[in-house]
């Protein structure tokens, strides 16, 4: 595939676990963050997005009645640090942002951690952090396991400088599967248009309808800072 070529969503697989979307619009006017999250078992579907006081996005149960283990699939999905916007798939979130309170790095913080102890899938981490420090760039890592038993870690940290209509999107996974086939190769280079309806639609619309539970979109404009977000939950909170 030429390397400027943009894709669309409309190739997600049929289950690529949980995705995080960065990008700048086309008009070079928001920077844009996107987090979805899907599931398969019950456990995994028992959830929403919720909205703190702050800003900050969390999942929380659906029903907590019906929570099997919380480990993995409550936490802190988008934190915001000073002039900084963390999205992650898991706790890590929360390494980053007290690694950075500490004078740290995001890769100082992600050195720290490895894939879920979820084998045999082993789930990646995947993370996002969004600097409007000296205007906007961002970067994106994701660690996974070097082998099928878990033995050791492999961390992949992108930096990228942005350009306008151009996000990057990774996942979780490849498609389904049993054990679930990894995320490979670097993050793919999307569209990212100026408008969030069309980028939460395009988003969700192509996420698979059984699978799919929670997508978050925010887009931020550079020159004043304001926020626009659009927040999607399957289902409602008990």
């Amino acid at each position: 595939m030429d390397v400027y070529q943009i894709n669309s969503m409309s190739g997600t697989a049929k289950y690529a676990g949980r995705g995080i979307v960065t990008g700048l619009s086309e008009n070079g006017k928001y920077a844009v963050c996107a987090y979805f999250i899907m599931g398969r078992s019950a456990n995994s579907r028992n959830r929403v997005f919720t909205r703190r006081d702050n800003g900050d996005i969390y999942t929380a149960p659906a029903d907590d009645s019906k929570v099997e283990d919380p480990s993995l699939i409550i936490y802190a999905a988008l934190r915001k640090f000073e002039n900084k916007l963390i999205v992650t798939n898991g706790d890590q979130t929360d390494t980053i942002y007290n690694t950075l309170a500490c004078g740290g790095t995001f890769e100082g913080a992600l050195e720290t951690r490895k894939f879920e102890p979820d084998g045999p899938n082993f789930t990646p981490r995947i993370s996002s952090m969004l600097d409007f420090e000296n205007g906007f760039s961002y970067k994106m890592s994701i660690l996974k396991s070097a082998d099928p038993t878990g033995g050791g870690c492999n961390r992949f940290t992108f930096s990228y400088s942005p350009c306008a209509g151009v996000g990057h999107f990774i996942h979780t996974y490849m498609d389904d599967g049993n054990p679930l086939p990894t995320f490979t190769g670097e993050p793919e280079r999307v569209h990212i248009p100026d408008d969030i309806d069309s980028l939460t639609n395009e988003i969700w619309d192509n996420l698979d309808n059984d699978n799919k539970i929670s997508l978050y979109v925010r887009y931020t404009d550079l020159e004043n800072g304001k926020i626009s977000e659009k927040l999607i939950n399957k289902y409602e909170r008990i």
